[in-house]
């Protein structure tokens, strides 16, 4: 009576759904919240308008968006351990992770909704107050659902095998999910081609989208029955006790390194990728939408060989693979527009082939290797704080998006008629990249998986 389920292949697109959901509500304010709030020139001739006072107007260095921005996150650095630990502690009848989620889902995706409902149709500081206010929001309750969602992937799976397709299914789910977010300029524009006018269709477009979010982020919690798969006792440390015996473990604190420089890398070039399309590469910002989602495409491709190679190669090479391919990509787009000898529009198509299966590797292993981590870490402390190492990861994403959110308001203000800021911003995601994957290097991934062999649970 006390074993666990094995997690049915079912159950796992089941978890996955939950993951498509949220990564469109981070996708929408991860790719569209500068464009929407600190546009280019080409953007604005489009008809959108400026909502909340611009320039570097705090200390001469942060633009006001991205003081925003910088400040939520580190709000969540608060949020983050806190809400693990309470996740972790949790003595719920329906498990530690899933009651947090479902009173999560409804908040987080109106927070994402009114975040861009600002309340007068003018440049305001009252504007840019509510978008502070909506922002924090935001990210307190995407904490309260990820945090948790995240400790479930080495809970529910038990071996290798499981943790592998639980890790595929969602990265699967989640770059859906961005793909979704990415859709938008088509589906705005469709409206505005039906006589709706630029900013309601925007506003219509993300309202949509953040309800269907909301919608599969309850997905796993009304599927899954926590307790049939996982009997893991509540942690009873403290939140500054789980935090600090985690980042005591040495290969996390390697990890959570190379990662911030990752989060920091590709949210750079994601939150840019509209501009380059426009300002660098002259296209219409529909073109975004095209290539986002043929890298998309193309990176699917790369899932089946991923896990083919995995246990061949181990995720540790493949990762530093990744890091080289993204190096490459961002450096050439650097060089988007009239110094290439390609047609703009075949230069956005090249990215994509070539970015593509670093894309893929990136949305699978990072998490196995967290888990992998994770599992080693309560084989030898004999607590099990999951929640709290991925709240760590967490933290990474989120530290990362942050720095990467400062510094692209503030190369946007350079050079906006030659696209100088884009063509820095580029530049910097690939060097950061590089810095990720000289730390990657330090990852000890054989004696991780001699603990886990110790204990027998590596297929």
């Amino acid at each position: 009576m006390n074993e666990t389920k094995k997690l049915s292949t079912g159950k796992v697109w089941c978890f996955a759904v939950g993951q498509f959901g949220w990564s469109v509500l981070a996708a929408l304010i991860s790719s569209w919240l500068v464009n929407y709030y600190q546009p280019d020139l080409a953007t604005q001739q489009a008809g959108q308008p400026i909502f909340i006072p611009q320039g570097l107007a705090i200390l001469g260095v942060l633009t006001i968006l991205g003081a925003i921005t910088a400040f939520g996150r580190i709000f969540d650095a608060v949020t983050d351990p806190l809400i693990a630990s309470l996740s972790d502690r949790c003595k719920s009848k329906d498990g530690r992770r899933i009651p947090f989620m479902r009173a999560a889902a409804i908040p987080f995706a109106l927070s994402c909704i009114f975040t861009f409902w600002s309340p007068v149709r003018a440049e305001s500081w009252g504007n840019a107050a509510f978008l502070f206010v909506m922002l924090m929001l935001f990210y307190l309750f995407m904490t309260m659902y990820c945090t948790p969602y995240n400790a479930l992937i080495p809970e529910l799976g038990s071996d290798q095998k499981t943790r592998m397709a639980i890790s595929t299914s969602i990265s699967f789910t989640y770059i859906a999910g961005m793909a979704m977010a990415y859709l938008a300029p088509v589906v705005w524009g469709a409206l505005q081609g039906m006589g709706m006018e630029r900013v309601a269709a925007i506003r219509t477009t993300f309202t949509v989208m953040a309800l269907i979010g909301m919608v599969c982020m309850f997905v796993p919690v009304f599927t899954i029955r926590e307790k049939d798969y996982v009997k893991a006792a509540p942690s009873e440390s403290t939140a500054l006790k789980s935090l600090t015996a985690t980042f005591r473990n040495k290969d996390f604190r390697v990890f959570v390194a190379s990662d911030i420089a990752y989060f920091l890398g590709i949210t750079m070039f994601q939150t840019a990728l509209p501009f380059f399309v426009t300002s660098l590469l002259k296209l219409d910002e529909g073109m975004s939408t095209v290539y986002f989602v043929l890298m998309t495409a193309l990176s699917v491709l790369f899932y089946v060989p991923i896990n083919k190679l995995t246990p061949k190669f181990g995720k540790k090479k493949l990762i530093l693979f990744a890091f080289v391919v993204f190096t490459v990509s961002f450096v050439y787009t650097a060089f988007f527009g009239e110094s290439l000898p390609i047609p703009p529009a075949v230069q956005g198509y090249v990215l994509c082939v070539v970015a593509s299966p670093a894309m893929a590797i990136f949305g699978i292993l990072p998490q196995a290797v967290v888990a992998d981590i994770s599992e080693c870490d309560a084989l030898e402390s004999g607590e099990n704080r999951s929640g709290m190492f991925f709240a760590a990861r967490t933290f990474a994403f989120k530290l990362g998006q942050s720095i990467a959110m400062l510094l692209v308001t503030a190369f946007a203000t350079i050079g906006q008629e030659t696209g100088a800021g884009y063509r820095i911003t580029a530049v910097a995601a690939a060097a950061v990249c590089v810095l990720g994957g000289v730390l990657f290097m330090l990852y000890n991934e054989k004696k991780v998986y001699a603990r886990i062999l110790g204990r027998g649970t590596r297929d």
